[in-house]
């Protein structure tokens, strides 16, 4: 599991270790690690050229240090300060005494660019000195962000006008939600942890990784039978909308439970498509309910929900959910949004639930008492309680027309399959997400396509 953590609660172990330690040993580890991800980058220290783009805290004296350990290896490096009378002194003593020098511009070539203009306590733009160093960037340079891409907001991902663009961030202690989140997450790269002896609690964002998702996956046993498996059932689609019950069922017949029983007016489609589905209501293990039912079909989901099983709630089924009435569930709820959805059930903008996700989906959670996956760029899923789950996988070409049917039915079935809430919403938006990767492979796909590649992304994570 790849955790994160707040700026206040990095600072408060920050302030924690450095009460035990000499003074600037703490920074000086930063550096260490800093400058062994940049010699790894470089190949070849001896002779490259190295710019740092050097702010007036303690992220500029980061970049300080590592640029020293750079110098005394032989690479030519060249500090460029954003305000030259705010320069952290030991750093700066430090890279000249190993032959590294000052300038007043940004050299117009470089092998490696460090960013350390700004750290994890910005807010809001960079200030136009720091965008005309951005700016001046040389092209072809590799772009290391120290700590957080100067731009980003560490707790949120926000961008709000300028940013880096890092190939590598090297962040140090412990991952920053905006460095897993959109659009922050597409501004950092690559991600290198640097572990520096912080004692830290209970994270505020998660992500899974590989390891985790087979550890959840279900899996029969030689006295499993597909009722044992678990038994999930879809309701979906309408005489407008019959493609969206055969794409939630495709992603349900392919998410772990052992039978897909499907309700609604779309069963000769999703017939000819699946012969395996069971039509008509039954017991099952689990509801999904929404995906293409179309207008004035609330009593499918009030129905749906008063069965006390497992229910995720998708798309038309969101309209006009009752929060009061979901919170006294006896059995757990899944909504899955997308950002006007989310806007729609909080009561507020579109734009606000796109500037502010990680609260958003903490908000519908809380109100609702439900697990929320909540759908964009970077997948969120919260429940009442615990870090926000940020999904690492997906790729641009899964924003396209039935995607998010195939994702309801392959968390359904997961949730059938006995995986509790937030593993099922978040186990189903990673592998959903791997296999759009696989269907992808750079060009635009379709949704069915991605139902397909399910089995070859299930197959891809190791057990």
């Amino acid at each position: 599991m790849r955790t994160a953590y707040s700026v206040e609660t990095v600072r408060a172990a920050e302030r924690e270790l450095m009460a035990r330690l000499p003074e600037g040993a703490l920074m000086q580890r930063a550096a260490a690690g800093l400058a062994a991800v940049c010699a790894g980058l470089l190949g070849k220290v001896y002779g490259a050229r190295v710019v740092l783009l050097v702010g007036p805290g303690d992220n500029g004296g980061d970049a300080l240090y590592a640029g020293a350990r750079l110098a005394r290896r032989g690479a030519g490096v060249t500090a460029v300060p954003m305000d030259p009378q705010r320069v952290h002194a030991g750093g700066l003593a430090a890279l000249r005494a190993a032959g590294g020098r000052v300038a007043a511009a940004v050299p117009e070539r470089a092998d490696l660019v460090l960013d350390g203009l700004v750290g994890i306590g910005g807010r809001g733009g960079l200030r136009p000195a720091a965008a005309a160093l951005v700016e001046r960037i040389p092209p072809g340079a590799v772009v290391v962000a120290v700590d957080l891409p100067s731009g980003v907001d560490a707790d949120t991902g926000e961008v709000a006008g300028a940013a880096v663009r890092a190939d590598v961030t090297v962040t140090f202690g412990a991952y920053k939600p905006g460095l897993l989140v959109d659009p922050g997450a597409s501004r950092a790269g690559a991600l290198r942890l640097v572990d520096i002896g912080l004692a830290l609690g209970a994270p505020d964002a998660e992500a899974l990784q590989h390891a985790d998702v087979a550890g959840l996956l279900p899996v029969p046993t030689a006295s499993s039978d597909k009722y044992r498996r678990g038994v999930v059932g879809v309701v979906a689609g309408s005489s407008q909308y019959p493609g969206a019950a055969v794409l939630a069922v495709a992603g349900a017949l392919r998410g772990g439970a052992g039978a897909v029983r499907y309700v609604g007016p779309a069963a000769e489609s999703v017939l000819a498509r699946y012969p395996e589905t069971l039509i008509g209501r039954g017991r099952v293990q689990a509801w999904v309910v929404g995906p293409g039912l179309g207008d004035g079909r609330g009593d499918e989901v009030a129905r749906c929900l008063a069965d006390p099983v497992p229910v995720l709630v998708d798309a038309d089924g969101l309209r006009g959910l009752d929060a009061a009435g979901l919170r006294v569930r006896s059995a757990p709820t899944v909504l899955t949004p997308h950002a006007g959805e989310a806007a729609a059930l909080l009561g507020v903008p579109r734009e606000s639930v796109e500037a502010g996700r990680l609260d958003a989906v903490r908000g519908l959670a809380r109100r609702y008492g439900a697990t929320v996956l909540l759908k964009g760029s970077t997948t969120l899923v919260a429940s009442g309680g615990g870090p926000v789950r940020v999904n690492p996988t997906g790729t641009p070409w899964l924003a396209t027309a039935g995607s998010g049917d195939v994702l309801s039915g392959l968390g359904g079935s997961l949730l059938a399959a006995g995986l509790s809430a937030v593993d099922a919403a978040s186990v189903a938006a990673y592998l959903h997400g791997l296999a759009a990767r696989r269907a992808a492979s750079g060009a635009p796909l379709l949704a069915h396509q991605v139902a397909e590649a399910l089995p070859a992304a299930w197959r891809d994570v190791p057990r």
